[in-house]
């Protein structure tokens, strides 16, 4: 049997004397999408940040393809490199137009040719829908633009996999749509996803497996056809029973899954 491109076997996190992620075990195969869900302050953006070594961990192990990640250890921001995050809040260089935000760091950490990550990242642009802000700057961008050039930014640094943290929740609802239709087309793609959402119908469209994390624990998981038609726990029937939803749509099937808002509006300490 291969070996998963993720493991996290048994991962804590506290601040201070809080736990906030409570033996956390799971895996991630090679072309999966994980749906991470749960109410706010349950650890699920901590979650990715420790998955990405952007906070320390008291507890556990987090593996990608057999490579343990471990802050103090040399190759660190070679295992980062790995790794592509795209942020609620965008993180782009207001100084920099957005050709040069997309370019910098595949020019400057992995010492590609600029004209050949350019190309690339022209070919991305046109994908998402922005070839013709290429040379536009952050702030004459909407929500979702700014979204979509964060998420060919990442794409650009060739990661094995993509964790995406709460992508539209800085968003108007108008702009929701266009940035979950492009995160389904990387699906679709075959890429290898871990997503923290509260659009719970895109969740059920998307996601070849949910983990519903509640008190700094993996509460349930399971494929989204069993989890929201099903559920096993009563705390996660009480928290979909906070959201409306329309006809299910398989994973791959769905085209456009409709954006549904969130019940929550609170996401502080995710």
């Amino acid at each position: 049997m291969s070996q998963p491109l993720l493991s996290i076997s048994h991962l804590t996190k506290k601040f201070g004397d809080n736990v906030i992620l409570n033996d956390i075990s799971f895996t991630v195969e090679q072309g999966e999408v994980i749906v991470i869900i749960g109410p706010s302050g349950c650890g699920k953006s901590t979650l990715l940040r420790c998955i990405n070594a952007l906070e320390p961990i008291q507890g556990g192990e987090i593996a990608l393809g057999g490579d343990v990640i471990d802050r103090s250890a040399n190759n660190l921001p070679a295992l980062r490199r790995r790794i592509g995050m795209v942020f609620q809040s965008y993180e782009l260089f207001p100084h920099l137009t957005v050709i040069d935000n997309i370019l910098l760091a595949p020019c400057k950490v992995l010492r590609r040719k600029r004209e050949e990550a350019r190309a690339e990242a022209l070919t991305l642009l046109k994908r998402v829908g922005l070839l013709e802000k290429e040379h536009s700057y952050p702030r004459e961008l909407s929500g979702g633009q700014k979204q979509r050039v964060a998420i060919v930014r990442a794409l650009c640094m060739h990661p094995e996999i993509l964790l995406f943290d709460e992508v539209t929740a800085a968003l108007d609802p108008e702009m929701v749509r266009e940035v979950l239709d492009v995160v389904l087309d990387l699906a679709r793609q075959g890429r290898t996803m871990l997503i923290v959402t509260h659009e719970m119908q895109f969740a059920r469209a998307i996601a070849d497996r949910v983990l519903f994390l509640d008190g700094g624990r993996i509460a349930e998981q399971a494929p989204p056809e069993e989890f929201f038609e099903h559920p096993k726990t009563e705390r996660a029937r009480q928290f979909l029973n906070m959201f409306e939803f329309d006809a299910v749509k398989s994973p791959r099937e769905a085209e456009q899954p409709a954006a549904c808002g969130t019940a929550e509006q609170d996401r502080t300490g995710d």
